[in-house]
Formats: C-alpha cells, structure tokens, sequence
C-alpha cells in the first residue's frame, strides 16, 4: 500500500478544530486510509509532495491514461457540501474542472493546476486583481442550478440572529454597527439573486493553469447576488492597503474597479459586501469575541458613501 503523509501542519489545524463537522482528530486518524481507498478505486499514482488547505490535503496524482490530476480531500460540511455541484455547471469556465467525485466523501477529483502559484504572487495589485475580477465576471454569467445552496436562506437566518449577537458585544459602537449592517441586509434580503456565486475568490484562490494562465479554485458555490462576492478580494495584502496611508481610499479603489468590471449597481454590491461583513461578524461572536474586527468595519465604514 501507498504510504500517505499527512503534513503536520494539517493534523495541527484539525486538532485545533477537534471533533466536528469540520473534522477533527478523528478525520485526519482515518485520512492516509481514505486517500489510498481512492488511489485505488480511481486507478490514481501519487505524482509528487502533498499539498493542504486549512482542513483538505491534496495529492498531486496521474490517472491510468497518464493524465496529471490532484486528488482532494476533505470532511463533508456545510459550505463544500455542494463544491462538486457548482464545479459540474461551471464546467471549468474560468475555474479547475472537476474529473470525478465521491458525494458520500465529499472526495473530488480535479484537473491539475499550479499549487506553487496564485494570483497573490502577482506584484501589482490592480493587475492581480483585474485578473480575479474578469474570472468572476465568467463565473456569475452561470445561473445556480436547482438544490444549490441559496443567499436568501442565508441572509434571513444572520438576520434571526443579530438580537443574541448584539447582545454579546461590549461597546456601543459595535452594537451600532452590528444593527447597522442587518439593517442593510434587511433591505436586500427578499432580492438575493439566482447566479451561481464562487463565495471564496482571493488571490491564493486563483492559481496558475495550463489551458489558460489562471483559473479560480476552492469555491463554496451559492445561488445568489454578484455583490456577495466582492468581500474576499477587498481584503487581500491587507498591510498593502494600510501602506498606502489611507485604507478607506484604497478599499474604495478596489471595489469599484470590480464593480465597473462586472457591471454591478454600486450600491446594491456595498449592500450585499455589508452582508459578508455581517456574516464575519456572527462567526466571531460565535467563536467568542466580544469585539468587531476592526479591518472589517474599516471596510465597511469605507463602503459606507456607496450605500
């Protein structure tokens, strides 16, 4: 059998996560027999040194046909849940191709790219991102398909739970701005869209291809607004940003470079950013904090003028 070395920093993230849905010590226990299951069953010969996420190992293989493929996998949860389906309707425009996958796995097999470089190796800032900007375009001209996660059941359950999180935070201002953001979402929350959104595209989500020099990877694919996916990019090489010595500016800047690029409606698009922003913001509360992340609400009190 195929020994499988699982990095030591992967087995770190997940004894820091424990036992859950997001894996766990347990998962990662039974990951060097999950991995040589499909080697196996897909015909699959390891093809270099492994690669990992923060809770998925990849593994650079070749299929029987000696075709270069990458071999992921990861514990089932909410947010990949649906990956493989969002991967079939994009059919590799502007994104990895999906090759074969195991739902009961949550195990895929995809085409191989460049794992030693992404767009964050990209020096010029307005160039990396102009580059994800034109790969989201493609990506949100496809239409969700049916059972795909949806925006709107999203957007209403952070709505449900801004009264306990509130509740939670220390400083008034906090409470202001957690108030001030459902309040935003409200508004857009019965509008949420039908595209198919990647919900994760940053810099190092954007890698080096053969059959076109950069593809996006790693989606948490959604049915939803265009404007849900600006957050991650507006926050790249964030001490870029602060560098420039004022960071309202230079978040501006970004946003309305992909707002021009993908046509959005500036406002609509600050409105549903406020939701991402909105989201983080509940995940901290529920990971314990008792503050807002200030370079989140120094993004939104950037947007602010766009609303």
């Amino acid at each position: 059998m195929t020994k499988i070395e699982v990095p030591a920093k992967l087995i770190a993230n997940h004894d820091e996560i424990g036992e859950g849905e997001e894996g766990g010590p347990t998962w990662i226990a039974g990951l060097p027999a999950l991995a040589a299951r499909y080697l196996d069953e897909w015909d699959l010969r390891l093809d270099g040194s492994s690669m990992h996420g923060y809770v998925s190992l990849v593994l650079p293989v070749l299929r029987a046909d000696g075709t270069p493929a990458a071999l992921k996998l990861q514990p089932v949860n909410d947010e990949n849940a649906t990956e493989a389906m969002g991967l079939r309707s994009w059919d590799g425009d502007a994104i990895v191709r999906l090759l074969q996958e195991d739902p009961s796995t949550g195990t895929l097999l995809l085409e191989r790219l460049d794992g030693g470089r992404s767009l964050a190796d990209v020096p010029d800032d307005t160039k990396a991102l102009t580059i994800l900007t034109e790969l989201l375009a493609r990506l949100v001209e496809h239409q969700a398909p049916p059972g795909m996660r949806r925006l709107a059941d999203i957007a209403h359950d952070m709505l449900a739970e801004i009264p306990a999180a509130v509740a939670k935070l220390e400083k008034d201002s906090d409470r202001t701005w957690l108030t001030t953001m459902g309040a935003v979402v409200a508004e857009l929350a019965d509008e949420p869209g039908d595209r198919l959104l990647h919900w994760d595209l940053h810099f190092e989500n954007v890698l080096a291809a053969g059959r076109e020099p950069w593809l996006a990877i790693d989606p948490k694919p959604l049915a939803g607004d265009p404007g849900f996916d600006l957050w991650p990019a507006l926050g790249n090489r964030w001490d870029d940003l602060v560098a420039t010595g004022d960071v309202h500016r230079a978040v501006r800047k970004r946003f309305d470079l992909m707002v021009d690029r993908l046509a959005l409606d500036p406002r609509r698009a600050a409105g549903w950013t406020y939701g991402r922003l909105l989201q983080n913001a509940l995940w901290d509360v529920q990971d314990g904090e008792t503050e807002l992340d200030e370079d989140q609400l120094a993004i939104g009190e950037a947007l602010r003028p766009r609303l």
